[in-house]
């Protein structure tokens, strides 16, 4: 019996992405606090996204959007990686605010420690999906189309990791 990688790639890369989520997981967290949402999209939904992408850059001349939706489809899984707002009480005035309490009136500002760790959690994932040798590139664009449509609830920002096996990466060399 003889298979051909092409017959099992999906399966790798889902494969991966889930191990990928996994390590965005158990990244480390201030005060051990983790407001992550991490999900997998495959299939229709990396299409309803695309979608939108264009649609987005189209109505808000932002050409770069259309580009990544591009990519987006010549990908076979994106690991979304959000976080929801949540003070951590610090009062450290990152976010602007001199204390965590003034910031708390504005439910929609994220405590810098938020996106911090949301950084920390996206490296450690490319980190393991490049040792895994998968083409992947973190993309504002692609998680704020999955913000947009609601894929990760209640979190303030998303960023995506597309994931593709080919013979070159569709994220570079890009127009």
């Amino acid at each position: 019996m003889i298979v051909f990688e092409e017959e099992f790639r999906n399966d790798s890369i889902y494969d991966v992405a889930k191990k990928i989520a996994t390590a965005a997981r158990t990244a480390p967290k201030a005060r051990g606090t983790d407001n992550m949402e991490i999900a997998v999209a495959t299939g229709d939904t990396l299409e309803a996204i695309a979608v939108a992408m264009t649609k987005y850059a189209e109505e808000h001349d932002v050409a770069f959007f259309a580009r990544d939706a591009e990519n987006l489809r010549r990908s076979a899984a994106v690991v979304l990686i959000g976080s929801k707002v949540s003070c951590l009480g610090l009062n450290c005035g990152y976010c602007g605010f001199a204390t965590c309490a003034e910031k708390a009136k504005y439910a929609n500002v994220p405590c810098f420690f938020n996106a911090n760790d949301m950084g920390i959690a996206v490296g450690s994932a490319v980190a393991l999906a490049a040792n895994l040798r998968v083409d992947n590139r973190v993309m504002f664009s692609v998680g704020k189309m999955a913000k947009d449509l609601g894929l990760l609830k209640d979190c303030a920002m998303v960023l995506a990791i597309p994931l593709s096996v080919s013979g070159k990466s569709p994220y570079f060399d890009r127009k």
